[in-house]
C-alpha cells in the first residue's frame, strides 16, 4: 500500500510538504501537455512569485481601469497571509489588496512571517466551470483561454459554485458570470496583461510556453512551481513561486 500510494504520488507530479500537505510541481513536459477534457493544448501560462510581491495593490487597480471591473468586485485580487508563532494563520484582503495594506495588527515578536499572494482566474486545463455550464456560455479558446460569452450566459452561478478558486462573481451591471480573462483582448493584439505590465517588482509575468526564449519557459526549466488546490483536478495554469503550505 505505501510503495503504491509513493508511486501515484511520483507518477503524478506531487511532492509531500509537511502537515500532510500535497502540492502539486509543475515542469515544462506538464505545462505542454494538452487537456484531456478539451484536447486543447494551452499555449500561455501565468507566474506569480510570491518571494517578490509587496502588496501595493496596483494590478488590482490596473484590472478595474482595463476591464471597467463594478465597484467591489474583483478579477484579481491579493490576500495577505501572516503565520503566528504560534502556528495560527491569518488571511486579510481589504477591498482586495487594490488600495494596500495598513501593518498587521500583531506584535513583531508574534509574527513567524507575512507574505502577499495575488489570486486570478487559473484557466484551467480541465475546467470544472466549462463543464457544468447548461448553455455553453464558458468555453476555452483554442489557445487554452477559458472565456466567457455574455450573451449566452443566463446568470445561473453553476460556475461560479463549480469553481474552487472563487474567481468567479456575478457582474451587477450585466448580470453575467466574470472573472479574469487574462486581459484576452490585449494578448491578441501583441501586449501583456494590464496588471502584469504595471507591477512594479516583476511579481507576475505572462506569456507561452512553448516560446523557448519568453519568461514561462525559462522559470518552467529552472524549477518547479507550484498550483493551487491540486486535489481538485483541475490542473490550473497559474503557477506559484515560494507557495506556502499555508495558502489556499
Amino acid at each position: 500500500m505505501k510503495h503504491d500510494r509513493r508511486e501515484f504520488i511520483k507518477k503524478a507530479g506531487w511532492t509531500f510538504i509537511g502537515s500532510g500537505l500535497y502540492i502539486n510541481l509543475f515542469t515544462l513536459d506538464k505545462a505542454l501537455a494538452g487537456s484531456t477534457c478539451t484536447g486543447i493544448r494551452n499555449l500561455y501560462a501565468f507566474i506569480v512569485n510570491t518571494e517578490t510581491c509587496i502588496g501595493c495593490g496596483k494590478c488590482v487597480e490596473a484590472c478595474r481601469v482595463e476591464n471597467n471591473v463594478p465597484p467591489e468586485n474583483y478579477r484579481t485580487w491579493v490576500e495577505r497571509y501572516t503565520i503566528l508563532q504560534d502556528g495560527s494563520v491569518e488571511v486579510d484582503s481589504p477591498h482586495g489588496g487594490e488600495k494596500g495594506f495598513e501593518p498587521v495588527p500583531f506584535k513583531k515578536t508574534s509574527i513567524q512571517k507575512s507574505f502577499f499572494v495575488p489570486k486570478l482566474c487559473n484557466h484551467c486545463k480541465e475546467p470544472n466551470c466549462v463543464q457544468v455550464c447548461p448553455v455553453g456560455a464558458t468555453y476555452v479558446t483554442d489557445d487554452g483561454f477559458v472565456l466567457i460569452d455574455e450573451k449566452r450566459c443566463i446568470g445561473c452561478s453553476y460556475c461560479m459554485m463549480a469553481c474552487p478558486y472563487s474567481a468567479r462573481f456575478m457582474n451587477p451591471v450585466t448580470h453575467t458570470a466574470d472573472k479574469c480573462t487574462w486581459c484576452y483582448h490585449r494578448i491578441r493584439q501583441g501586449k501583456t496583461t494590464a496588471c502584469v505590465e504595471v507591477c512594479p517588482v516583476g511579481a507576475r509575468l505572462f506569456g507561452r510556453v512553448d516560446d523557448p526564449d519568453g519568461p514561462i519557459a525559462k522559470l518552467l526549466k529552472a524549477k518547479r512551481l507550484q498550483v493551487l488546490k491540486p486535489e481538485t483536478g483541475n490542473e490550473p495554469m497559474v503557477l506559484y513561486v515560494g507557495l506556502d503550505k499555508e495558502v489556499c
